[in-house]
């Protein structure tokens, strides 16, 4: 069979062989890692190889490292890094160059162990009212400042040859629940969203790949975004993004009904790929049966998307630390001379 369209986890940090075999028999089109699948460098690397070698192909094998809370490679093992939105507010002008710099590391230090796509940039505007869940993981509270910090983060998992994933398309820092428990409303115009939220997602409608929100934008549908197809012909038409557009973890309890029902509602909606998250073998046999195969349209998105995959590049890692680590350290003593990041 053809690859499915999803992507899914696993449940620890090796295949059992109930999950290679199931692995076998659906394809999923890719894998997501979370921490309770990492260990050391050395485990990582075989997990990584197990998951390729149950599809028989080099699938994408997804995480996110964002940094801050959201990073599932940590100490003692990789670099720790500090939350987005306080380290932007403290770099001023060197944020961009110093965002390029710790997305170029963190991409060494994904394909080090096997992982070719990281869930970032994080376009989503900072506001008072964005829920804790994701307010410090955001670059800013200015559309245009988000939109180039996010296209320097994308820049430097490219340069380092990790695909990036834009997240959460058309936007969530409106929302004033955690998604992962309920369904946040926004009842924003569309036309204030267009002229502020969306902004950073049109500027970098290039990316390869981008993850919805679950989030119901009232003044545009009844439906939350991630199963409308009302919000997802907007990110096509008016957003311009014409990469693989994957589902949130649709295990989130923002979306009701039963997995599969969410599943073909995602898929109907237009999105390409459904996201699966926790691990749990029967809920991804209930995935892989209610998704199907990639074909038409989404199969070709994700060829163009996986194409732009590349090898790691033989670069100076230890210089580009080194830069990053001067300019982190000035950041701090910017902030304090000009009052940012109180």
């Amino acid at each position: 069979m053809g690859q499915g369209a999803h992507i899914l986890g696993c449940a620890s940090t090796r295949l059992s062989p109930a999950e290679r075999d199931f692995f076998a028999e659906a394809q999923p089109c890719g894998f997501i890692l979370f921490a309770r699948n990492i260990d050391t460098p050395a485990q990582l690397c075989r997990l990584c190889a197990e998951l390729r070698d149950a599809v028989g192909r080099d699938a994408p094998i997804l995480v996110d490292q964002e940094g801050g809370r959201v990073q599932r490679l940590g100490a003692p093992h990789w670099r720790q890094w500090p939350a987005a939105l306080e380290q932007a507010r403290a770099a001023g002008q060197d944020a961009a160059r110093l965002f390029w710099l710790r997305y170029r590391l963190i991409a060494a230090e994904l394909r080090a162990v096997g992982i070719d796509v990281n869930c970032a940039p994080v376009a989503d505007i900072a506001r008072p009212e964005t829920h804790p869940v994701l307010r410090n993981r955001c670059y800013g509270g200015d559309a245009e400042q988000v939109a180039a910090l996010a296209r320097a983060v994308a820049d430097g998992l490219l340069a380092g040859g990790v695909l990036p994933v834009l997240k959460h398309i058309p936007g969530h820092g409106r929302a004033r629940l955690d998604s992962h428990h309920d369904l946040p409303e926004v009842a924003t115009s569309r036309a204030a969203l267009a002229a502020s939220d969306f902004v950073p997602f049109t500027r970098l409608a290039d990316l390869p790949l981008a993850m919805t929100a679950h989030i119901r934008y009232t003044g545009i549908d009844s439906a939350a975004a991630t199963v409308s197809p009302r919000v997802v012909a907007m990110i096509r038409d008016d957003l311009g993004f014409d990469g693989v557009l994957m589902s949130d973890d649709i295990s989130m309890q923002a979306l009701g009904g039963a997995l599969p029902e969410r599943c073909r509602a995602a898929l109907a909606a237009g999105c390409d790929l459904v996201l699966h998250c926790n691990g749990e073998l029967d809920e991804m046999i209930a995935v892989a049966e209610a998704c199907g195969s990639l074909a038409g349209p989404a199969a070709a998105r994700a060829g163009r998307a996986m194409s732009r995959r590349r090898p790691a590049p033989d670069d100076d890692i230890a210089a580009l630390a080194a830069q990053y680590d001067v300019l982190a350290a000035q950041a701090p003593r910017a902030a304090q001379g000009q009052g940012a990041g109180r």
